[in-house]
């Protein structure tokens, strides 16, 4: 089989798919490896390690997505990759459908299969490609956030974790998963007041007893997210449907209840966002403001940490990538349900129940015997 790593092309994405421990996983048996030039720089990776490994270097990136039966890539294929897709060509990454109904009937229109890091399973039924990187955005996200206080960013001039005589900043997380709890972890660890809210109690326990007593958990109701915006100087949303659109927990109406110049951060921007006045921004021009709240939206946020982020990604997917090479993906399919959920588009059929639902396009699930 011939794999291709392609350059990312989104902005700001300094990210790569592969590390050259992958290719020479790939080539020892047999595989060929086809890595764009420079494709591994935004993570300090050269292209002297790719080709020590077994890779073969390529300028033209038409050559990969003309040659490769299986593109591996980070982010989802910008539009001026949509010519490049090939039919019946299969592509590992990122897709967050429901965002982007444009992207959507793209890769419909193109006949490849698209299977996506965010809505594949493992055995426990945990998320096991999104995890690493909802780890970087929840702690990047206070990172951010405190940052964006700063009077000179548009923000409140708070200092997250205050000084002695001056209170600490206040945080509200909504959502308690993988995200939410990496930020809880590293705002409270800068000493700020933190606010949990989530409707899963038994998640809620778990969170109550791990968590530092400046953290406090709340059931996550109308109230509690109108009272918590008002407290609030920092809000995270870290909202999570897999493979489905967040539901939108703040309404324009809220931001008049928060404080001028408090900051929101949406990490649930990839999958269209948790509040309504979100939109897509860039790490180039991350934040605007609306009713005098700073709103930082960047579909992207661990690319800007390329290097951990590629480490922490990378780790997570090869094994996954290994057996797609071995067995082929329909055969990891039938034999894996957890696998075949990441499965969300095959040869222009909707696979995955969320995005069919989404957009109101047919289903198709996977036939047990020929996936």
């Amino acid at each position: 089989m011939i794999v291709g790593v392609p350059k990312e092309v989104k902005d700001d994405e300094y990210r790569v798919s592969m590390l050259p421990v992958g290719a020479e996983e790939l080539t020892s048996l047999g595989h060929s490896v086809l890595v764009e030039a420079g494709a591994g720089l935004g993570s300090g990776i050269v292209d002297s390690e790719y080709a020590a490994a077994g890779a073969t270097i390529v300028e033209d990136v038409r050559e990969i997505w003309g040659k490769s039966d299986l593109v591996i890539k980070v982010k989802e294929p910008m539009p001026k990759e949509w010519p490049l897709l090939r039919k019946g060509q299969v592509l590992f990454t990122y897709f967050h459908f429901a965002a982007d109904e444009k992207l959507t009937h793209a890769i419909l229109d193109s006949g490849i299969t698209a299977i996506a890091y965010e809505t594949l399973r493992d055995a426990r039924g945990t998320l096991p490609l999104l995890t690493p990187m909802s780890e970087v955005a929840g702690r990047m996200s206070i990172q951010e956030g405190a940052k964006y206080l700063e009077r000179p960013q548009e923000g409140r001039g708070i200092l997250l974790a205050g000084v002695p005589g001056v209170a600490p900043a206040e945080v509200a997380i909504l959502g308690g998963g993988i995200v939410g709890s990496n930020a809880a972890k590293v705002a409270a660890g800068l000493g700020a007041n933190v606010r949990i809210l989530d409707i899963n109690l038994d998640r809620l326990r778990y969170l109550d007893d791990i968590m530092p007593p400046n953290v406090t958990t709340l059931y996550s109701d109308r109230h509690t997210i109108r009272e918590s915006l008002e407290r609030a100087d920092l809000v995270v949303g870290a909202v999570l449907i897999t493979g489905a659109r967040a539901p939108r927990l703040v309404r324009r109406a809220d931001l008049t209840r928060m404080k001028h110049g408090a900051v929101i951060v949406d990490v649930a921007i990839d999958q269209g966002g948790c509040i309504e006045t979100s939109r897509p921004t860039t790490h180039r021009s991350p934040t605007y403001v609306v009713d005098e709240v700073v709103h930082y939206c960047v579909t992207n946020m661990p690319g800007a940490v390329g290097r951990t982020s590629t480490y922490a990604l990378c780790n997570v997917t090869l094994p996954y990538l290994l057996q797609i090479v071995k067995h082929g993906w329909r055969a990891c399919a039938a034999a894996d349900l957890g696998f075949a959920e990441g499965v969300n588009i095959d040869a222009g059929r909707v696979t995955n129940k969320a995005v069919a639902t989404t957009f109101g396009l047919p289903l198709t699930p996977l036939e047990p015997a020929s996936a």
